[in-house]
């Protein structure tokens, strides 16, 4: 049954994501600066400007509502209702014009993600999940993958940096077992898995801007996500990743991680 506590904050999100896509549609392709943060990782003036204008929304509709966001860190992260935002999720991608970025936008309750919104401005591609409920992609139900055996799986992952040495020696063997793996689609692969196009994405380094919103739209799809131990994904989780097509893959998945970590 749908949540009404959730339900209500929908249009809210969408509206979101609405004005995150107008302002990565001004800014795609046209000459900016890319600057870098103290992490080493680029930013640009679209990143900040959406960030900026979902923070004022929220404000404005939400007072009491804390907000995470990838750009301007944290404001009252205790609070039961939390938003976090990536503003751009793949600014490489953005910023050297290719159509694989997209904004990710996660409400949670109780630090635990219940709304999740995958948007690509440039694919006119949108994924909305809510726990509980059937995920939606541009507005249709969509569903995940039946594939059972990693031997026929297909994997992603967006970056062989951003794994520690150990993490891409678990990832290598992985690597091995599956029909075959794939690099670069950031938050995308998430949204392609719901779709039922690929069957297993496998990350680390990630920051909590850049999984929480997958959870609800991964699990309303049929699939499954949590981290490398199998323990559900919260704002308190450190960063692994696996989401699967469904229940028995992620089972196998997370059998063989740990069997050769």
């Amino acid at each position: 049954m749908p949540n009404p506590a959730v339900s209500e904050f929908v249009d809210f999100a969408t509206g979101l994501a609405d004005e995150a896509r107008r302002i990565t549609q001004r800014y795609f392709r046209q000459p900016q600066e890319i600057s870098s943060k103290s992490d080493g990782t680029p930013v640009t003036i679209a990143d900040l400007e959406i960030e900026q204008k979902a923070r004022s929304m929220i404000a404005a509709h939400y007072p009491g509502h804390g907000v995470y966001g990838e750009e301007e860190g944290e404001d009252n992260t205790d609070s039961e209702w939390l938003w976090v935002i990536d503003p751009i999720d793949g600014t490489k991608s953005f910023a050297t014009g290719k159509r694989t970025f997209g904004c990710l936008i996660a409400l949670l309750k109780d630090r635990k993600p219940v709304l999740g919104i995958i948007d690509m401005p440039s694919l006119d591609e949108r994924w909305l999940g809510i726990k509980d409920q059937p995920t939606l992609y541009n507005g249709q139900t969509c569903r995940s993958a039946k594939t059972h055996f990693l031997e026929d799986a297909t994997l992603n992952a967006t970056t062989p940096d951003m794994f520690n040495s150990e993490e891409w020696a678990v990832f290598s063997r992985v690597s091995e077992l599956v029909q075959f793996r794939q690099f670069g689609a950031d938050c995308y692969a998430y949204g392609l898995l719901a779709c039922g196009f690929t069957d297993l994405v496998l990350e680390a380094g990630l920051g909590r801007f850049d999984y929480l919103a997958l959870v609800p739209v991964v699990e309303g799809a049929g699939g499954c996500i949590s981290d490398w131990q199998g323990y559900p994904l919260t704002f308190d989780s450190a960063g692994q990743a696996l989401a699967s097509a469904n229940k028995d893959l992620h089972a196998r998945a997370l059998a063989f991680i740990d069997s050769v970590q």
